[in-house]
């Protein structure tokens, strides 16, 4: 890992994630906290650059659209405990499920949209699972 990733990881970790979990408290009525799979992201600097607005920003925005009413926040406050992020090698490898109260995403992060998942995908994993 060199200098440029470690810098990376340090601002996802001490103001873009927090930040991003403090939406998710605002919406949701409750904290869910952010697990990344570092070690598949250390040499990745694309990847690292494109986490935040494929997974965080995307999941920030099927939470809205879930939180519109009180049933689907009560639901999101009840349901959402975590969100773990883990980088693929290819789009093909990519996975979202919800099961537990955890979200799983493992994105190609470096391919960027084609390696990610639409808010309206991430909408109806966790409609499912709520």
């Amino acid at each position: 890992m060199g200098l440029q990733e470690r810098q990376m990881i340090r601002t996802l970790t001490e103001t873009t994630l927090p930040e991003r979990e403090r939406e998710i408290t605002e919406i949701c009525g409750s904290a869910a906290r952010y697990e990344v799979a570092w070690d598949t992201l250390q040499s990745d600097a694309a990847g690292l650059n494109f986490l935040d607005n494929v997974s965080c920003h995307r999941l920030n925005m099927a939470l809205r659209t879930i939180a519109l009413d009180p049933l689907g926040k009560e639901a999101l406050r009840d349901g959402l405990k975590a969100v773990k992020l883990s980088n693929v090698a290819s789009p093909d490898e990519k996975s979202l499920g919800f099961a537990g109260g955890v979200l799983e995403m493992h994105c190609a992060y470096a391919a960027g949209l084609s390696g990610a998942f639409s808010d309206g995908e991430i909408y109806q994993v966790l409609m499912k699972g709520l």
